[in-house]
């Protein structure tokens, strides 16, 4: 896929560390020829970025708060300032206190739905509305991150589940909002990975290992083949897909039961 995005530019938000799905995408999509810039939370996680950045040629990082109006608006505003258009933007973003990714959904407080549904699924929105300008002249890609625990009960994903349900009903509504300006909306959804996220759910270990006994291809996905994932969305050759979820899961998500070695 080399040189698909070729003179495409594009924002990455949601790296943590090199293991990260967003960096994966951002490994990708820069193989694939595209010019990126990078968004963080904080200090710690700029530290971490700088030099993750640096590896694929960007030195464009800004702070921002996906919970904070003018975070948002001051790191658009800076975007738009270094560049007047924009191809795509991959949100990779999620939050929910650990303490409540445990035990039982029913006992999820109030206060962290709130705050799981608007940073792991509002968020989108809100990023699509500043995003959707600067995509205009040309059309462009949105795309953000979901797991299947959004329409099936997966031990422990709690109320994740819920926000990324959230996520992928935005997707939709989205992607028909945005069509008409030759905007595509799309979520990709892997399958359990060894990412910072995915270790703050309980258990994780044993969906990894369950998930990769009994996917049809009998793996999980890796970052190399969510980052193809997303630079096909985000090239020419996905200007008719949009709305979509698309799985990349080793095909686990076709399964009715366990394969009969691990029932």
């Amino acid at each position: 896929m080399t040189g698909v995005l070729a003179g495409k530019r594009g924002l990455i938000m949601g790296v943590a560390n090199e293991r990260s799905i967003a960096w994966g995408i951002a490994k990708a999509m820069h193989e694939a020829g595209a010019e990126l810039a990078f968004t963080y939370q904080g200090e710690a996680f700029g530290k971490r970025l700088e030099p993750l950045a640096a590896t694929v040629g960007s030195d464009f990082m800004v702070n921002v708060d996906v919970t904070d109006d003018a975070s948002l608006d001051t790191a658009f505003e800076q975007l738009a300032g270094r560049w007047p258009t924009i191809d795509f933007l991959v949100h990779a973003i999620a939050y929910s206190d650990k303490s409540e990714l445990t035990g039982r959904f029913i006992n999820t407080s109030r206060a962290n739905f709130k705050t799981s549904m608007d940073i792991s699924a509002y968020s989108f929105i809100e990023v699509a509305r500043r995003a959707h300008p600067l995509m205009q002249d040309n059309g462009g890609t949105l795309l953000t991150l979901t797991y299947q625990g959004s329409n099936r009960v997966v031990p422990n994903y709690n109320v994740m589940g819920v926000a990324k349900a959230a996520l992928e009903s935005a997707t939709r509504y989205l992607a028909n909002d945005l069509g008409p300006e030759g905007i595509r909306v799309n979520a990709i959804s892997p399958g359990p990975m060894k990412t910072l996220a995915g270790a703050a759910i309980g258990g994780a270990r044993k969906t990894f290992k369950h998930t990769e006994q009994n996917a049809p291809l009998r793996s999980n996905a890796t970052l190399e083949a969510v980052g193809g994932t997303a630079v096909y969305l985000a090239s020419d050759a996905g200007a008719y897909t949009t709305g979509e979820v698309i799985k990349v899961d080793g095909g686990f998500h076709i399964l009715g039961m366990p394969q009969q070695d691990h029932l």
